[in-house]
């Protein structure tokens, strides 16, 4: 066999080696894209019948919140009187 038509055969191989690999890495790199198929992130977006609910309930409660600061605020609740408790504790570990 001639060393030059050895060569030549040997080179032949290699491209079409180097095409085989290149068409098979295109397609691992191409294998991701396109095929997966991934879920909405964030939030939902509303619909305007369902923006203007929300706007009007929103309004609603700033305005009684508005109206709660404006007006007098009632005193907390009365305390428990705690002395006559404390008698009846004192009265059940004596007689015990």
């Amino acid at each position: 066999m001639d060393i030059l038509k050895a060569l030549r055969e040997l080179y032949h191989e290699k491209k079409q080696l180097d095409l085989a690999i290149s068409l098979l890495e295109a397609r691992l790199r191409g294998a991701g894209k396109g095929k997966t198929v991934r879920g909405r992130r964030g939030r939902k977006s509303m619909s305007p019948a369902e923006r203007l609910e929300v706007s009007k309930r929103m309004t609603l409660y700033w305005e009684t919140r508005r109206a709660q600061k404006q007006s007098p605020q009632e005193p907390p609740p009365a305390s428990v009187d705690t002395s006559a408790l404390n008698e009846e504790e004192k009265a059940n570990t004596t007689s015990a």
